[in-house]
């Protein structure tokens, strides 16, 4: 197998972070094993073939990270990542399918802590796929004890449920052409779940980008408009975006972007060609809402890379209000980061303040310009 990395001589190199396989398929951990093992950051320390196997191996060795199959005999991998959080809270980076019920498990398993959910291969793959396997392994198992203890405080009862009632102050109708956009990755899924029911559900209309298969964003999707009173689906071309409305960008080889129009906003689909690294783009999405940016507030999550970085830039210089998540919150401060060394950045907050700090800032502008209408 060609050589993914290049290991360079360094006077105090880290130690290697200890990966445990867990899966049923003995072929695919021994892919994995393959692959992880080109990675010199990373060192596979074990395997095993089922829940039982991987606790009593977690009890008896030392272990950084898990890669965790969703689908199991026994004990599912979602049932053993529910038990493990309870227990001993670690990294896992689960592996699914792209069957209906492997993307719905995947979601259910990101809201439930796991740091990130890779798709499993099915026959042909090539070096660019086993470097984002060995990529987001590695990030995932840099995650700090405190990211961790944010994902389990999100299944807390009072979390679970948290209300999307807004202070009174923030239902004034808002402006025509008002728009919020949002742009996330690695951890994502946990992180939406917080932002989004902090946003006023009667405010603008909200456009989501989250890196992550077509079949997964179609699940995850439907588990927010079963959540949320606002009113949540994936894009439709050329539907116009209401209050209250909030769109996830579909993949499917596609970029989702944006025109304003007649006093709305429009979503359209474009191909991606050349190939994006990711697709949908947050820097697409971004990018194509800065001609009409002096009403949109945008934010960038965690996520690995730095897509939405020069998106976010555009919109800044075009008078857009921009956040970023801060590095103590993110499980990687990858995005947020290549957009705070751009300037991109105006509001860096803790991922629970970014929500309420968009719908503040739009209560604050939009009276400021009511009382200005008033004077005059």
């Amino acid at each position: 197998m060609t050589a993914l990395y290049r290991t360079e001589a360094r006077a105090h190199p880290e130690p290697a972070k200890r990966v445990l396989i867990v899966d049923d398929s003995r072929s695919m951990r021994s892919w994995l094993r393959t692959v992880l093992s080109s990675d010199p950051r990373l060192e596979v320390i074990g395997e095993a073939a089922n829940a039982i196997e991987a606790r009593d191996f977690i009890k008896a060795n030392a272990v950084d990270v898990l890669t965790l199959d969703i689908e199991m005999p026994g004990m599912s991998g979602l049932d053993f990542l529910t038990r493990l959080m309870r227990a001993r809270p670690m990294p896992v980076v689960m592996m699914s399918s792209l069957t209906a019920a492997g993307s719905d498990a995947a979601i259910q398993a990101l809201s439930r802590g796991a740091i990130d959910c890779m798709v499993k291969p099915s026959c042909a793959y090539g070096d660019e796929l086993m470097h984002d396997i060995c990529e987001r392994v590695f990030h995932a198992a840099c995650t700090r004890p405190s990211q961790l203890q944010m994902w389990l405080q999100s299944q807390s009862p009072a979390a679970a449920a948290p209300s999307n009632a807004p202070p009174a102050a923030s239902r004034m109708p808002y402006r025509r052409g008002s728009l919020i956009l949002i742009g996330a990755s690695t951890g994502g899924v946990a992180a939406l779940e917080t932002v989004l029911p902090t946003l006023d559900p009667h405010g603008p209309p909200v456009v989501v980008v989250q890196h992550m298969p077509g079949n997964f964003l179609a699940s995850f999707s439907e588990r927010l408009n079963r959540q949320m009173t606002q009113n949540v689906y994936l894009a439709h071309e050329n539907r116009a975006l209401e209050s209250g409305d909030i769109v996830l960008a579909p993949g499917n080889d596609q970029h989702t972007e944006l025109r304003y129009r007649g006093g709305n906003w429009y979503c359209r689909f474009v191909p991606n060609d050349p190939p994006a690294l990711h697709c949908p783009s947050v820097d697409v999405l971004f990018a194509s809402a800065a001609s009409d940016a002096r009403h949109v507030s945008a934010a960038l999550l965690t996520g690995l890379g730095r897509d939405g970085a020069e998106g976010l830039m555009k919109l800044a210089q075009a008078g857009a209000k921009t956040f970023g998540q801060n590095e103590d919150t993110c499980v990687v401060y990858g995005m947020p980061k290549a957009a705070k060394a751009l300037g991109a950045v105006q509001n860096e907050l803790s991922l629970e303040k970014i929500g309420p700090a968009i719908r503040d800032s739009r209560v604050a502008k939009r009276r400021d310009e009511t009382q200005g209408m008033a004077e005059h």
